[in-house]
């Protein structure tokens, strides 16, 4: 897999990150304007992303336990979490980042969209949601979620809603945490489909993982999750169920977090890049080169100290090529294979 081309600026195409939330968090100030011009904490801004060659991905909207938003805002009062409140707020900061970046960052809602802002140096973001939790049984909000350019579901996140049960679990544990999708879980499958959304399957237990499989005509995509043979996280993905995302034709995203790529389970950031490449190389004996790809979970975990940042990302592009991936596979993990798979369950 080794090639003598010099080396180029690749860009990245990223299956999940948390920006959102972080931007949410905040009680005060104005975190667009940050992210777009300033600093931020964690991961992800601007300035950095232009150093990291970071050409877009999916950004999660994600509502949090009433409880970890105590913990950075005190006088939050949990009796008003609103989860439809919170999933809109985000929603519209996205379209903030949109609208304020000066034709820098779009949101985008095709594959062809996404070609043309990697192609044009604009960041290409696609709209995510993590966990269902904001939508009612009658699905009632999607429409207007899919018009604000949602193109892209987790129905489950890591506790229990109307939509069925994540996985959950302790180091080392199976991926087989209790029951999958309710029958409302299995309707949202189906509107999925109908609409063409991607569904996510990264915080599905493993019967929800196996419902997905039987009853979705989509390609199964994991946006962010790892080989559980390397890692035996119960969010990790056991080599059946590998087999069966790729039997479907479709994509696993690897997941920058230490907890997930580490044997040992540890959150610590003493973890080589080399773990990553490890993932990748397991993920490929089973998914072919095709269709594995990279899915951060920037500003969502704690990521390997030689990567630090979403600037981190050109150190990752030079670990592939010192580990002797050509440019063609480079090019295909950090970005074609997600512009295939999207364009696959989208249809454009």
């Amino acid at each position: 897999m080794t090639d003598q081309q010099t080396a180029l600026p690749t860009p990245v195409f990223d299956g999940h990150n948390d920006l959102l939330l972080r931007l949410w968090m905040p009680a005060e100030q104005d975190p667009v304007q940050q992210f777009l011009h300033g600093s931020l904490p964690g991961h992800l801004d601007m300035a950095r992303i232009a150093r990291g060659d970071f050409a877009g991905g999916l950004f999660a909207v994600f509502v949090p336990p009433a409880q970890f938003v105590k913990q950075s805002r005190a006088e939050y009062d949990e009796a008003l979490h609103d989860p439809l409140a919170i999933t809109s707020a985000q929603i519209a900061l996205l379209h903030r980042i949109e609208a304020e970046a000066a034709g820098r960052a779009k949101i985008c809602r095709t594959a062809t969209e996404i070609k043309r802002c990697i192609e044009q140096g604009v960041l290409a973001m696609v709209l995510h949601i993590e966990g269902a939790e904001a939508l009612d049984e009658d699905l009632s909000q999607l429409d207007r979620w899919v018009d604000e350019g949602l193109r892209s579901i987790g129905p489950l996140w890591n506790l229990p809603n109307r939509f069925g049960v994540g996985v959950t679990g302790s180091f080392p544990g199976s991926p087989d945490t209790g029951d999958g999708l309710t029958p409302l879980g299995l309707d949202l499958l189906r509107v999925c489909n109908q609409r063409r959304l991607l569904i996510d399957l990264s915080h599905m237990n493993e019967k929800a993982f196996w419902q997905t499989a039987n009853h979705s005509s989509a390609p199964l995509v994991a946006t962010h999750s790892n080989a559980h043979t390397l890692c035996p996280q119960p969010r990790n993905l056991t080599t059946s169920q590998l087999r069966a995302i790729a039997e479907s034709d479709g994509f696993v995203g690897v997941n920058f977090g230490n907890a997930f790529l580490r044997a040992d389970g540890k959150r610590d950031a003493d973890t080589p890049l080399d773990d990553i490449l490890r993932h990748l190389e397991v993920l490929m004996e089973t998914l072919g080169e095709d269709r594995v790809g990279l899915g951060s979970d920037f500003d969502g975990i704690s990521v390997p100290e030689a990567l630090t940042d979403v600037a981190g990302l050109p150190r990752l592009i030079a670990a592939m090529r010192a580990a002797g991936y050509s440019q063609h596979l480079i090019e295909k993990i950090s970005w074609r294979n997600w512009l295939a798979v999207l364009q696959k369950t989208w249809g454009e």
